[in-house]
Order: structure tokens, then C-alpha cells, then sequence
């Protein structure tokens, strides 16, 4: 991996000259969004962890091309940073009224009611997984498909105190260039900006019970090295099994998007697959024809050869869906 300072140096708009920021007003202030892509297309949207933004977060998945050419060929991405976590984020007042979980999950619902998108497949790491989680149990048919990444389902706990610590480094957890690149980022945001979302999350409740409720497919990536591993395991057990798969990453911690992106595209391909989401190269679909999902691919648990270790999960179709084999 790149030093830390070249990581934040690549500007995500040489790969997609259309990227537009948009500051939309919320019930609960302003909020950076940064769109990519064509605006006709399904939407992905796209939620970081604590003290990062799109950049920090997803960029090293977005710079993978095969990536690139499945994501960005099928849908418009709408990068959503927590409030005040953008690049060049001023200091949010003290006078401001403190957030909750639920305040952020409804920001969601306004960003969409913003643009005008309907249903949407969501992507997100830790924080940003446990955000757009809740926000997919809080609206339903607002969501047709969840990525997840190291997600969080129950009230914080000891596990939270030891990833701040492997964060900051110390004689438990060498200094790699993620760590260093998530330092970087820290340093480059306001502390009270960082601090605010940091007691929100703190403050949020378990949705394991949710979980049960949701209606859409969920696909989940979790490194063996994360803090937050059993959490996954405990948020996958939770799920519809029929809908839902785990992707355990080797060697590997967290924040999967950019310390192992390559090891996510094949569980992605085939997730996408029951959703009629193929490579640009590959199959050309009509960039407007609706993500109607069918099953989760059975290959997806055939992939050993790349170092995951997958859960298998037994799909059931209803009797009018047919899988893709």
C-alpha cells in the first residue's frame, strides 16, 4: 500500500469526472454529499466509519479498476460523509444540539428525499454500516440491498476502547499504513466535529431484534484481525439466512475497503449478480432497469482460492424467482 500522504494526495475525480459535492440541509444541519456518476442510474449510497470520509474510507475500493467498472457502470454513487467530516469541515458550533443515532439514519432519508431517489443499495464500514443498518430498518422499501463492512449491532462495549487503541497505535498493534493514513485523517478533522459523531454512536442501542425485520439482502465483509469480528458473526446469525451471506477476510483488520479491497470484489460481483449488476466488459444492462434481486448466487460461496474464508448460507427462492447458477 501507498504511503499514507499519497492516499489522501488522489483526487477521486481523475477516475470520474463527474463527481459534484452538495451540502444538504438537514433537520439536524448541513451534511457533505459527493456525487459520482450519472444520476439515471440506480443509486448506491455510501456511509464511512468514525473520523473518515469517502475519501479515507472508500477509496482504495473505488481505485481498484475491476471495482470501478462494476460499481461506477451501474450506478450512481452517493458518498455521504457524517456532519462535519469532510475535507475542510469548519469546527461545528458547541451551541448545536447533540446527535443521535437516529438523527443520523434520518439525515439518510432526507439526503434521498433531497435527490429525489427512491430505493437504494447502501454501503458502509463500522460506524457508517451501523448507520445505514438502522436507517434500513427504520425505511424498508427505501432499501433494496446492504454492504456491510465490519458492522456494529449491539450497545458499545470493551472491544470499542481496544480498536481506539489499535487506532492510535501502540505495543499491541504495529503502525501499518492504514493506521497511519486513519491518523492522518483524524488529524486533518475538527476534534469536536469527530467527537460529536463519536457520542452518538456511543449512545446507540442494540438492533439485533431489527435485524429480523429487514426486507432486503445483506452481504457482509469482516476481517479475521477486527475488533468487531464476533460482532459480524452475531449480526449475520440474526438475519434472514435465505437473504444474507459473511465474507470473512484473512489477514486483515477493520477497515477492509483499504487494507484488502481486492479480496471484496468477487463476493461483490456475485451479490450484484442477483440484482442483474454485471461487469461493464462483461454484460451491458440498461443503466435504468430496476434492481429487482432474485437469489444470492451460490458461487459466491466458492471462494476459497482467494484467501476468504466463507460462511455458506442455504438460499430458498420463492416459486416465481429463479437463480442465477
Amino acid at each position: 500500500m501507498a504511503d499514507s500522504n499519497d492516499l489522501v494526495a488522489i483526487d477521486m475525480e481523475l477516475s470520474s469526472p463527474d463527481r459534484k459535492e452538495h451540502l444538504v440541509k438537514t433537520a439536524n444541519g448541513f451534511i457533505s454529499v459527493a456525487i459520482f456518476g450519472d444520476p439515471d442510474k440506480p443509486a448506491l449510497i455510501t456511509y464511512p466509519d468514525l473520523a473518515l470520509n469517502y475519501m479515507s474510507c472508500f477509496q482504495g475500493l473505488f481505485l481498484c479498476p475491476e471495482a470501478f467498472s462494476l460499481l461506477l457502470h451501474n450506478f450512481c454513487i452517493y458518498h455521504i460523509n457524517p456532519p462535519g467530516h469532510e475535507l475542510g469541515a469548519a469546527a461545528v458550533s458547541y451551541d448545536d444540539p447533540a446527535l443521535s443515532v437516529d438523527d443520523l439514519a434520518d439525515q439518510v432519508a432526507e439526503v434521498l428525499d433531497h435527490f429525489g431517489l427512491g430505493a437504494v443499495m447502501c454501503l458502509g464500514v463500522t460506524a457508517g454500516a451501523y448507520v445505514l443498518t438502522l436507517f434500513a430498518i427504520k425505511y424498508r422499501r427505501r432499501v433494496i440491498g446492504l454492504i456491510l463492512v465490519s458492522p456494529l449491532c449491539k450497545t458499545p462495549s470493551w472491544s470499542e476502547w481496544l480498536f481506539n487503541k489499535e487506532v492510535r497505535g501502540g505495543s499491541i498493534v504495529p503502525d501499518s499504513d492504514t493506521v497511519q493514513s486513519c491518523r492522518k485523517s483524524l488529524g486533518d478533522m475538527q476534534s469536536h466535529n469527530v467527537l460529536r459523531f463519536l457520542q452518538a454512536l456511543n449512545g446507540r442501542s442494540d438492533i439485533t431484534e431489527g435485524l429480523k425485520r429487514l426486507q432486503c439482502r445483506s452481504l457482509i465483509f469482516v476481517g479475521e484481525n477486527s475488533p468487531f469480528h464476533l460482532e459480524s458473526l452475531q449480526m449475520t446469525s440474526k438475519l434472514d439466512r435465505r437473504f444474507s451471506a459473511l465474507i470473512e477476510v484473512g489477514r486483515c483488520g477493520s477497515l477492509v475497503t483499504e487494507e484488502q479491497p481486492e479480496a471484496m470484489l468477487m463476493g461483490l460481483e456475485y451479490f450484484l449478480m442477483g440484482y442483474g449488476v454485471y461487469r461493464a466488459w462483461e454484460v451491458n444492462i440498461s443503466p435504468r432497469s430496476p434492481l429487482s434481486p432474485t437469489s444470492m448466487c451460490a458461487e459466491l460461496y466458492k471462494a476459497e482460492s482467494m484467501g476468504l474464508k466463507l460462511k455458506p448460507i442455504k438460499t430458498r427462492l420463492h416459486p416465481n424467482q429463479k437463480g442465477i447458477y
